[in-house]
């Protein structure tokens, strides 16, 4: 797809490349033909996947661990692209405590922020100058549709999700002049390691059942360019327009609460 290319290549970074939505990602872009630099903060998984995209699509990757809440990801990271024509960030690294939020220690709340607000706002920033100065490129920050509203064992989670969204919409206008195309990806329930570890009731129906990891990368590449905000899948399309302009907010916070104390509590 040489438009593809041209517009978010020759170059992608993935954050959260590792597993799920990330190595999702990752073979999506290798297929199109974009070279990739893959970042985690385990080695092993990306030096794994960045041998299978090499050997199926003849791609070039690079790999750099890397802790994505810490204070220098973003100088670290940028020392290793340095001579990379960098066209699209895809920011998908994120971290879950999950619990009632008084029996989490606020450490691991911390830690979320850090991941979570602290590392898309700072390689938003990176990368969003580095881009409007290239004239061209794309930003996806992966969100959550627990953002669209409080969610009980997840509560701070989801209020970092809410600030990734809001961020993300907010790029989108200010950048999009500068040719440079923001979308916040807002994922439901997706069938990822993260998840399945989390849970021993997987629900198989109704608007809670996960998604593939694929399905949701697959709408966010499309809805690229194409608007601020897209949650993924029809079934969250429509709990997201239940949720956020039917339900009353109280109402659907209780409804989104009890389905996640159901699956964590």
């Amino acid at each position: 797809m040489p438009g593809f290319v041209e517009r978010y290549g020759p170059w992608a970074v993935v954050a959260g490349a590792s597993e799920g939505i990330g190595a999702s990602f990752s073979r999506r872009l290798a297929e199109r033909g974009l070279s990739l630099v893959l970042v985690a903060r385990r080695a092993g998984p990306l030096e794994a996947l960045a041998a299978e995209l090499r050997d199926e699509y003849g791609i070039e990757v690079r790999v750099q661990p890397l802790d994505l809440g810490s204070a220098n990801a973003v100088s670290t990271l940028g020392a290793a692209i340095e001579g990379l024509d960098v066209g699209l960030l895809i920011y998908n690294a994120a971290y879950s405590p999950i619990g009632r939020f008084i029996d989490v220690e606020v450490e691991e709340h911390l830690k979320a922020v850090a991941v979570n607000v602290h590392g898309p706002l700072r390689f938003s920033h990176y990368f969003g100058r580095r881009l409007a100065e290239r004239g061209k490129g794309g930003i996806i920050l992966m969100s959550s549709m627990s953002g669209y509203q409080g969610s009980a064992m997840v509560a701070n989670y989801a209020a970092t999700k809410a600030y990734d969204t809001v961020l993300a919409e907010g790029l989108w206008y200010e950048l999009r002049g500068r040719g440079v195309d923001v979308l916040a990806c807002i994922a439901g329930a997706t069938l990822t390691p993260s998840y399945e570890s989390v849970t021993d009731d997987i629900p198989t129906r109704g608007l809670a059942r996960p998604m593939p990891p694929d399905e949701v990368t697959a709408q966010a590449l499309k809805d690229l360019g194409q608007r601020p905000s897209g949650a993924s899948g029809r079934r969250n399309r429509f709990a997201s327009a239940l949720l956020s302009r039917v339900l009353p907010r109280s109402a659907a916070i209780k409804m989104v609460s009890k389905e996640t104390v159901r699956l964590y509590g």
